[in-house]
Order: C-alpha cells, then sequence, then structure tokens
C-alpha cells in the first residue's frame, strides 16, 4: 500500500507586480492558511517519507510555512514538471517516485490535482468526498489517498481511496471565500 497526500499551495498575492506567473508570492491569508494546515497534518500525525514539488515561488512559500506549522522540515525533491501539470504529467511524475518512499507528499497547483484525484478515486459514489474534490480543491487543501500498490510505477487510474480531504476553512472558517 502506498499513501499520495496532494497538497495544494497556499492562495496567492495577484496583487504583486511579478513578470512570470512561476514567481507570484503568496499573500498573508496564504501564509496563515499553510500554517494551518502544516498544524493540522502534525496533529493528525501525517508522516512523508519523501516530499516532491512544484519548484514555483509560490509553492516553495507554502511548504517553508507549513512545514515550520509541522514541527519538522523534510527536504523537497523539486520538479519542474509538476508546475501547472496536467494529470498525465502527474502520472509520470508518481510513477517515477522511489519504491523505497511509501508516504509521498505532492505539492503542486490546480487544475492538475484537482484533476489527479478524480482520476484516482473512482466515480463510483462511494465516495462523498470525492463529490467534495469535484466541487473544488480549495487553496492549501489536503487531499490523502491510499494506493493499494507496491511499487509506484503501478499507479494508474480508479485504483485510489481518498481517506481524507481537508480544507482550511474547515480548520478556520476565516479562511473560507471571501475572507482576505
Amino acid at each position: 500500500m502506498k499513501r499520495l497526500i496532494l497538497f495544494r499551495h497556499a492562495k496567492s498575492d495577484w496583487d504583486d507586480p511579478v513578470a512570470r506567473d512561476f514567481d507570484r508570492p503568496l499573500n498573508r491569508r496564504g501564509e496563515k492558511a499553510a500554517l494551518v494546515m502544516g498544524e493540522f497534518a502534525k496533529a493528525r500525525d501525517l508522516h512523508f517519507d519523501m516530499v516532491v514539488a512544484s519548484p514555483a515561488v509560490r509553492v516553495v512559500e507554502t511548504l517553508n510555512v507549513f512545514f515550520t506549522g509541522y514541527g519538522e522540515v523534510i527536504d523537497p525533491h523539486w520538479d519542474r514538471r509538476i508546475y501547472l501539470a496536467s494529470p498525465p504529467t502527474l502520472f509520470d511524475v508518481i510513477r517515477d517516485l522511489p519504491d523505497s518512499a511509501g508516504s509521498v507528499l505532492m505539492s503542486g497547483h490546480n487544475p492538475g490535482l484537482e484533476e489527479l484525484v478524480l482520476d484516482l478515486v473512482p466515480d463510483d459514489g462511494a465516495s462523498p468526498l470525492r463529490e467534495d474534490v469535484e466541487v473544488k480543491f480549495p487553496t492549501a487543501s489536503i487531499a490523502v489517498m491510499d494506493l493499494p500498490i507496491e511499487h509506484w510505477s503501478e499507479a494508474k487510474p480508479n485504483i485510489a481511496t481518498l481517506a481524507s480531504f481537508t480544507r482550511p476553512r474547515d480548520l478556520d472558517p476565516a479562511l473560507g471565500p471571501g475572507s482576505r
């Protein structure tokens, strides 16, 4: 059994006049959400053998703040393929993961992460959490999936169980839509 934990970057600052989308930083709400989600991951005893992430500034900053809340830093493997990736590219990243990692945290962007959950978890009505993801995978949300595989190379659509899906607003209503 492998565990894949998807973590979308926190809210970024659209008001920052950066030249490239890749360089867009977090805003204050994003920093708060990343910290809350790190504290949540620690409280839930989520463990990661490996972190693989997009090297975009907003993901780097999200993970830095997340690990502050988590209380432990795991050095990410930065994989540029994750930046704004589609599910087929994300499957390639997953299939390239080392089998020594039983639990992997992948941090990146939408719509790719949301679509990846919807591809991995069967649409058979058995998971109300899947329906929540289908509505929206907000910034700084975490989806935990279990895959009944021995090797990451065996990852394919419709095999995962969505163990949990947590949005920042589930932990702090001030981090919900419309707040700043």
